[in-house]
């Protein structure tokens, strides 16, 4: 889903109003659709009827606050509703939705000067889901008192509630993602119509949080009309389901590829395992794993319904190159290729990735090892004739590129595209924010996943369901994106229902079929 500008999203929304659709409806649509995505949130945490409290401002957000309100009171919830502004200080369609909330029995709260925020204690009140609706796109500059007093209230309240923003955490700049002064710090944001530029920029993830977007009725006309001409998108869950086909009752296991997985060594097992699993659990129907003999057991005890083969390895463990030979004929057995988990850095894993790149007749995964073995040396990237898919983090891209992972950071969009431009290959560059890169295409965003996922085996977890995709059908393209979001959003099933803290690989892998579940129907 493309991203728009401040001015191009102002613009959608008076090309919308004067096709028909009044204003007052549009922000009907929007708060309803917030309040159904803390009911989702409610319900992931298992939380019944829990207090939510939304902090308003004297604009459309303010408004959003409102309508949103009064469905969850309807819905049993009970809510309490702040404002930095006066109720006469409101107007047109806010005022419309301010005074259908009061009617409703619902009473606002009037904080207007900056000592009544401070007087609040974020120790003890019993919020569990906290909505900041204080400020939209169209505000620039540090916020000034009372809201910015709101905004350190609502950051407070994090210690004991979920924050989500409406439409984009107060402080940040709709276009830049950056903020000048005091920013809300949001677990979720909720945006209407379309994601904006900002919430998409690197500087932004931190306050962003989880982006959701709602469908509040704006023509596709009036859409198309504006778009980001620097061409940003956001990996949206309906992008996700286009690209997964429906299975039809007659297929059989043959119908869902057959992937190939080399990997593992002496001492590495796990990587490879989780790979594998992760291939599995992405649907596809075989999985064949290739692993040094010396770990053929390991491998296989976990993954019972993968073919765990074992191959020649060297004096230290790894798999040795010379077992290509053997396998490069059978290449038309399989649909995709991943290489690269727990494969180690032997000099020997440089010279079988170099020969799988140059000679391989199927898709391919290269991951970890299979990154790290080229560092300083990109140009042996490009060697491939069939499509490929790069998943590194910042430090292996980093020592691919000669650069250090700082580098790689402070410009994750510059290196990712450049990356794709020189090795011809789509480029999922992992890390908060996630960014999906090819050439031809609008850099992708993804903005499923949280902090519980920065753990040991979580990058096997993607490259196995990123492989087990493309062995599907999937494009390169179309694979990478479903990937990274689909594996974000198993990690935000379990952090909502458990914790970041706890969250380990493997619940990644038992997770995927909730996360399926939530995209598709079948």
């Amino acid at each position: 889903m493309k991203a728009v500008r401040v001015a191009q999203m102002q613009q959608i929304d008076r090309l919308t109003i004067e096709a028909g659709t009044p204003g007052e409806t549009l922000m009907d649509r929007a708060g309803r659709g917030l309040a159904e995505h803390m009911l989702m949130l409610a319900e992931w945490k298992g939380w019944e009827a829990c207090v939510v409290e939304l902090i308003a401002g004297r604009g459309n957000n303010g408004g959003d606050a409102f309508v949103a309100a009064r469905y969850l009171f309807e819905e049993g919830f009970p809510v309490v509703v702040r404002s930095t502004a006066e109720a006469g200080d409101f107007s047109g369609d806010a005022l419309i939705h301010l005074n259908r909330m009061l009617a409703a029995g619902i009473p606002l709260c009037a904080l207007t000067d900056a000592a009544d925020w401070q007087a609040l204690d974020a120790r003890l009140e019993p919020a569990c889901i906290v909505v900041d609706g204080l400020l939209g796109t169209g505000t620039n500059g540090a916020p000034r008192e009372p809201v910015a007093a709101a905004i350190r209230y609502i950051n407070a309240m994090s210690k004991n509630a979920l924050i989500v923003a409406i439409d984009i955490p107060s402080g940040l700049n709709g276009d830049t993602g950056l903020a000048e002064g005091e920013v809300v710090i949001a677990d979720m944001t909720v945006t209407m119509a379309a994601p904006k530029r900002g919430l998409l920029q690197p500087g932004a993830v931190d306050c962003v949080g989880r982006l959701e977007v709602v469908d509040i009725g704006v023509p596709d006309a009036c859409m198309e009309a504006e778009t980001d001409s620097e061409e940003w998108a956001w990996i949206a869950p309906t992008d996700v389901a286009r690209a997964l086909p429906r299975r039809k009752r007659t297929s059989h296991k043959g119908t869902y590829g057959h992937v190939l997985v080399i990997g593992g060594a002496l001492g590495y097992t796990g990587a490879v395992t989780m790979a594998v699993k992760a291939a599995l659990r992405s649907g596809a129907g075989l999985v064949t794993a290739l692993v040094p003999r010396s770990i053929v057991s390991l491998v296989a005890l976990h993954v019972p319904e993968a073919m765990v083969v074992g191959v020649d390895e060297t004096e230290a463990g790894s798999i040795s190159h010379e077992i290509w030979s053997d396998w490069r004929p059978r290449m038309e057995e399989f649909d995709a290729l991943l290489m690269g988990p727990g494969m180690t850095r032997h000099k020997e894993t440089f010279t079988l990735v170099r020969q799988i790149l140059r000679e391989s007749s199927i898709p391919l995964v290269v991951d970890a090892d299979a990154i790290s073995v080229f560092a300083g040396q990109p140009h042996w990237l490009d060697k491939s004739s069939c499509p490929l898919v790069l998943t590194p983090h910042p430090g292996e891209l980093a020592a691919l590129l000669g650069l250090n992972a700082a580098d790689v950071q402070a410009d994750r969009p510059g290196h990712v595209l450049a990356t794709a431009r020189a090795t011809g290959a789509v480029v999922a560059l992992k890390g908060a924010g996630t960014l999906v890169a090819a050439e031809g295409v609008p850099l992708h965003v993804n903005l499923t996943g949280n902090p519980g996922m920065a753990t040991g085996g979580s990058g096997d977890v993607l490259a196995g369901l990123t492989a087990g995709l493309l062995g599907q059908g999937l494009s390169a393209f179309d694979a990478a994106c479903a990937a990274v979001y689909l594996h974000g959003h198993a990690g935000d099933r379990v952090a909502w229902r458990t914790s970041q803290a706890g969250l380990i690989a493997g619940d990644l892998i038992e997770e995927l079929p909730g996360a399926f579940a939530d995209v598709v129907l079948r």
